[in-house]
C-alpha cells in the first residue's frame, strides 16, 4: 500500500485574492507563489466563510461555520473539545504539527491587541486543536521578532528576525529533521503577514512610492481615502513580497511530493468603496487566494465556488486517496457579530456568493447588497432594490440559511 502524502497548509492573514502576480496585480511581486500557481489548481473564486480572523480560523480548522463551531464573538476561544482537521488526520495515522499564529485561543480583552503582552499569551497544551506538535503564539501582530512557545518551549521565547522568515524556517526545519517519524505528515504554517502594522519593516523589502501604487477602480479618488489607501498599500505589498520569499524557502524544504494548500483567512478593503480593514462582505475582504498543488494535479484555473470551509474535507480526500467533489455551487458568507475595532464592519450580516452573483442580507433578513459579479466585478452597482432582479434575489435568499 502506498504511503499517504505529506500535506502542508500555508495560511496567511489579510492577503486578498487579487494581491498576487499570478492574479494580475501589477503591484504584487510574488515570484514564489507565481511558480506555485503554475503547477497548482488555482481556485480563483475562493472565499472565506467569515472575513475576520477568529471566526475564519475556527471554521478553517473545524470545517464548521461560526458560531456553530463555538466562536461567535471576537474574544471567544475555539472549544478544546472541537474536532479539528488535526484530530481527523491524527486518527488516520498522520504526524501533525502547527507553526505560527493560533488566533483562536483564550485572550484577555483588557490586553492591548498589538505588542508583546498579547504575543506572550500562553495557549495551554490541551487547547492546541489536537496538533501533536505545536509551536506558535496567540497573537500580538509582531511582524518582527516574534515570541514563540509550545512543545519544546513551555514559556515564550523571543526569536529575532522577520516573523514570516522565523516561522517558515522553524517549519522547514521540522519537515527536514524534526518530525522524527516515518508517518505521513500534516503541517499548518500560519503567518500574520501581510496584516497591519503595514509600516513595520519587511525583511529589507522597501515599499514602493505611494504614487507608483495602481489602485482598483472602486477606490474613491482625490481625497483622504485615496491617500490612506496608497500609504497602506505601499507597506502591504512590501510585506507580501517579503512573505512570498519566506514561503518560497518553505516550499523548497517541503519538496515536490508534498500536497500544498496556500490561502489566507480574509482580505482587506484598502479603500475600496471608501472602506478599510475586514469584516465587510465586499470582494476585497471576502475573496482569498487558494492554490492546491500536488504531483498528480494538472495545473489549471478553476472557477467553481469554494470556501475555506471545504479545506478540511478536501484535505481528508488527499489523505485517503479518493476524489473530492464540491458540496455546493454557492458559498455561504457571514459576520456572526460586530467587532468593536476601528474601521471594521458595523453590522452583522449573512449572505451567499456564487461564481457570478453575491447576495448579502441584513440581520433582519432584508437584502442589503446584491451584485452581478459577471458584469460588475468591482461591485459598483448595488442591485438589491431593482425590481427586475427580485426573482434572482429570492432564489439566492432561500440558500442563505
Amino acid at each position: 500500500m502506498n504511503r499517504a502524502p505529506d500535506i502542508l497548509w500555508i495560511v496567511t492573514t489579510q492577503w486578498r485574492a487579487s494581491a498576487c502576480g499570478y492574479a494580475g496585480d501589477v503591484n504584487a511581486r510574488t515570484p514564489s507563489l507565481d511558480a506555485l500557481a503554475a503547477r497548482s489548481v488555482n481556485y480563483a473564486q475562493a472565499v472565506t466563510p467569515h472575513p475576520f480572523g477568529p471566526f475564519a480560523r475556527a471554521a478553517l480548522l473545524t470545517g464548521v461555520r461560526s458560531p456553530e463551531n463555538g466562536v461567535k464573538d471576537y474574544f471567544d476561544a475555539l472549544p478544546s473539545s472541537a474536532p479539528t482537521i488535526a484530530c481527523e488526520l491524527g486518527s488516520r495515522g498522520y504526524a501533525t504539527a502547527f507553526f505560527g499564529k493560533w488566533g483562536v485561543g483564550r485572550r484577555d480583552p483588557s490586553l492591548p491587541l498589538v505588542g508583546e503582552a498579547a504575543a506572550k499569551v500562553i495557549v495551554p497544551p490541551g487547547e492546541r486543536g489536537g496538533f501533536e506538535f505545536w509551536e506558535g503564539f496567540e497573537g500580538g501582530f509582531l511582524l518582527n521578532d516574534p515570541w514563540l512557545h509550545g512543545a519544546q518551549m513551555p514559556t515564550p521565547e523571543k526569536f529575532f528576525g522577520y516573523q514570516s522568515d522565523v516561522i517558515c524556517e522553524r517549519a522547514a526545519r521540522w519537515l527536514e529533521h524534526g518530525s522524527g517519524c516515518e508517518r505521513p505528515r500534516y503541517v499548518t504554517v500560519s503567518l500574520e503577514a501581510p496584516h497591519p502594522p503595514y509600516g513595520a519593516p519587511a525583511a529589507g523589502i522597501l515599499p514602493v512610492s505611494t504614487e507608483a501604487i495602481s489602485l482598483v477602480p472602486n477606490v474613491p479618488q482625490g481625497g483622504e481615502v485615496e491617500k490612506k489607501a496608497r500609504q497602506e498599500l505601499a507597506g502591504y505589498y512590501a510585506h507580501i513580497e517579503a512573505t512570498d520569499r519566506a514561503v518560497g524557502r518553505l516550499l523548497a524544504a517541503a519538496g515536490r511530493e508534498t500536497v500544498v494548500m496556500f490561502t489566507s483567512v480574509h482580505g482587506d478593503m484598502h479603500g475600496a468603496h471608501g472602506l478599510f480593514r475586514k469584516g465587510w462582505p465586499h470582494e476585497e475582504s471576502v475573496r482569498v487566494p487558494l492554490l492546491v498543488c500536488a504531483p498528480e494535479v494538472t495545473p489549471r484555473r478553476d472557477d467553481a465556488t469554494i470556501s475555506l470551509l471545504d479545506l478540511p474535507a478536501l484535505t481528508l480526500s488527499w489523505a485517503e486517496g479518493r476524489a473530492w467533489k464540491f458540496a455546493s455551487d454557492a458559498a455561504k458568507i457571514s459576520m456572526p457579530s460586530v467587532v468593536a475595532l476601528p474601521h471594521q464592519c458595523d453590522r452583522t450580516w449573512r449572505g451567499v456568493r456564487t461564481a457570478t452573483r453575491k447576495l448579502v442580507l441584513n440581520d433582519d433578513g432584508s437584502p442589503w447588497l446584491f451584485f452581478d459579479l459577471e458584469r460588475d466585478p468591482p461591485e459598483q452597482v448595488n442591485l438589491a432594490g431593482v425590481a427586475a432582479r427580485a426573482g434572482e434575489i429570492a432564489a439566492l435568499r432561500a440558500t442563505c440559511d
